[in-house]
């Protein structure tokens, strides 16, 4: 993939907002900083998707969150039956955004029509863990 390329299409999608478009206008004239955020697309390890926060596709925001769990829902659907139905529970903790990406993931989940659980409150992960089995859930 071109970054370059990719930079552009960011710059003039619909999809970014103006806070985004105003953070990457002001890395134009840093081709270091242009690749750095748009190089490779965020990799996810063993830990899930980690990332420093930003603009730009090797950055962790509400679009890579969008896509990462619209791979999840397509996955789940794939399974057929009553997988969807079992749903997903999605909750948050105190970290930077982590309620806006819940709600994120929340809306594409249902946008797919795949039974959502979203916690209306910061939980520790244990509790996200114990939800999960307790529901029968099919991810969380």
């Amino acid at each position: 993939m071109e970054y370059k390329a990719e930079y552009q299409r960011w710059i003039e999608s619909s999809a970014v907002g103006d806070e985004e478009r105003q953070e990457l206008f002001g890395i134009l004239d840093d081709d270091e900083a242009v690749k750095s955020r748009f190089f490779a697309p965020l990799a996810f390890g063993t830990a899930g998707l980690r990332g420093i926060m930003g603009a730009g596709i090797n950055r962790m925001n509400i679009h890579i969150i969008r896509q990462a769990t619209q791979g999840l829902a397509e996955l789940i659907l794939r399974e057929g039956g009553e997988a969807g139905k079992r749903g997903v529970v999605i909750c948050y903790d105190c970290r930077n955004h982590s309620r806006d990406f819940a709600v994120a993931a929340a809306e594409v989940m249902a946008g797919n029509g795949i039974k959502v659980y979203l916690f209306e409150g910061m939980r520790p992960t244990p509790e996200l863990s114990f939800a999960i089995r307790e529901y029968r859930a099919m991810a969380g």
